[in-house]
């Protein structure tokens, strides 16, 4: 029996071949080493390959099975976590050359361990943009992370490498952060599944912070059936991170088969319009032609809720770096450097004034969700740009590629919803990213929505046709 190259399997299929004996787990890591030494050179995803810890897991998980032992959800499957997530004996550099400094990490993330407690097992860590400040991955320090999809283009940050090694097949699923959209914005440009959470509902341990009003842990899949299943694992409760709010277990896999007929589904208009490509705003109207909704709705004041978004982001992250900026502003990315040392110098009225918008504006939100259960917009304004491109032409108007980014992904995110990005993908084009959005706590509609879209085929993330990389791999 012909089994499939293991690329082309999502998490979930590669965990049932390896419980059944189909696969080993040995076996999958070994595939899986070869893949990321044969791509990755060319698409610079991985900062960190953690070869013996995952040869050591995957034989502990096959002499597990081999005893009859139960060894979780996604038995086998490979992983790798932006490198801001602490790993155990590794130094957690979160995209910068100052904290190669600092001592390693004593012990793995929360999220890690849970991954690996299900059975997961973790290759390595991704590459990012410097403490977690941008939208592109072109990092200074470690060099950009290039769409698989086109390695002429960005990957979209700031989780660009955990973005890149799903659409490439490196790994199946990956971890990265989420602020002002570094998990919603890559997953669209690289044309995979991502998720954000709600704000607080995942454990933050061991993950090295941007701004603690607004960070979220994310994940990326190439299946929404993966999305439920991680996210699910990662739902854990952990006493040691304060800002956690603590909620029952709600597993989000059965939800699946959500039937979305009598769903109240609006298409947010008005500013998540005004910027759209003609690519981007083709795969919103598929989207809800799918889904049989044409209530087109607003929400006026977004444009002011990410302004306050930058603001907070800008203050409390200038804040945080304020004693490396003054002893050692020469080793930060100059264009990370600039935006921390603005930020530091806001007022505190302006940060007062921004979270006062940030409570009138989350009012606003859950107004408009006694009228909707589920809103969709736009993931990016535009999709993946040119690796250097400074600025792109949208709407008849020259935006900024790095500040424009996150037009539609900040006020989701200023106010903790949960979004589900689903991937469109067009013959000839670059992918184009749909956010799903429900009110706090119902991630359940986010993944059964994004189901339905890609049950439909409406929405999908095919491996990146690397044929071009592998041809320059061979030459070398």
């Amino acid at each position: 029996m012909n089994t499939p190259p293991l690329e082309t399997l999502d998490a979930v299929a590669i965990a049932t071949e390896v419980r059944t004996g189909s696969r080993f787990a040995v076996g999958v890591v070994e595939a899986t080493l070869e893949r990321i030494a044969r791509l990755d050179p060319q698409l610079n995803c991985f900062t960190a390959i953690l070869i013996e810890r995952a040869r050591t897991a995957a034989a502990r998980i096959d002499a597990r099975i081999a005893a009859g032992q139960d060894v979780g959800p996604l038995a086998g499957v490979p992983f790798a976590v932006k490198n801001l997530f602490d790993v155990a004996d590794i130094t957690t550099i979160a995209g910068s050359v100052i904290m190669r400094d600092a001592p390693p990490a004593q012990r793995d993330a929360f999220a890690v361990a849970q991954l690996e407690a299900a059975g997961a097992i973790l290759i390595g860590t991704l590459n990012m943009d410097e403490f977690a400040y941008g939208f592109s991955t072109e990092n200074a320090h470690y060099g950009a992370t290039r769409n698989p999809h086109d390695p002429g283009r960005i990957a979209g940050g700031s989780s660009g490498g955990s973005a890149a090694a799903v659409a490439a097949g490196l790994v199946p699923l990956t971890l990265g952060t989420d602020t002002n959209g570094s998990v919603r914005v890559p997953a669209a440009l690289c044309g995979v599944f991502g998720m954000k959470p709600s704000f607080a509902r995942l454990s933050r341990t061991g993950i090295y912070p941007f701004i603690d009003s607004l960070d979220h842990v994310g994940l990326f899949a190439r299946s929404v059936r993966d999305l439920a299943v991680a996210y699910d694992v990662l739902q854990g409760r952990d006493g040691a991170d304060p800002h956690q709010i603590e909620r029952p277990l709600e597993p989000t896999a059965p939800l699946l088969d959500l039937p979305i007929r009598g769903l109240r589904i609006g298409v947010l208009g008005g500013w998540f319009a005004r910027y759209v490509g003609p690519g981007i705003s083709a795969a919103v109207s598929r989207a809800a032609a799918m889904l049989g909704s044409s209530n087109m709705v607003e929400l006026p004041h977004s444009h002011i809720a990410r302004a306050a978004a930058f603001c907070i982001t800008a203050t409390e992250g200038g804040t945080r770096h304020l004693p490396m900026l003054r002893t050692r502003a020469a080793e930060f990315d100059p264009a990370t450097r600039s935006r921390l040392i603005a930020g530091a110098m806001l007022p505190a009225s302006i940060l007062s004034m921004a979270y006062d918008i940030r409570c009138e504006y989350a009012r606003e939100v859950d107004a408009l969700f006694e009228t909707v259960d589920v809103l969709l917009a736009p993931a990016t304004p535009f999709t993946a740009p040119l690796l250097g491109e400074a600025t792109v032409v949208c709407s008849g108007e020259t935006l900024s590629v790095r500040a424009s980014l996150g037009l539609y992904t900040q006020p989701f995110s200023f106010v903790g919803l949960p979004v589900v990005v689903v991937p469109v993908h067009s013959a000839g084009e670059m992918p184009a990213g749909i956010q799903i959005m429900a009110p706090r706590w119902c991630e359940g509609l986010t993944l059964g929505v994004a189901a339905a879209l890609e049950r439909a085929g409406t929405a999908s993330a095919p491996i990146a046709k690397l044929a071009n990389l592998e041809t320059q791999h061979d030459n070398q």
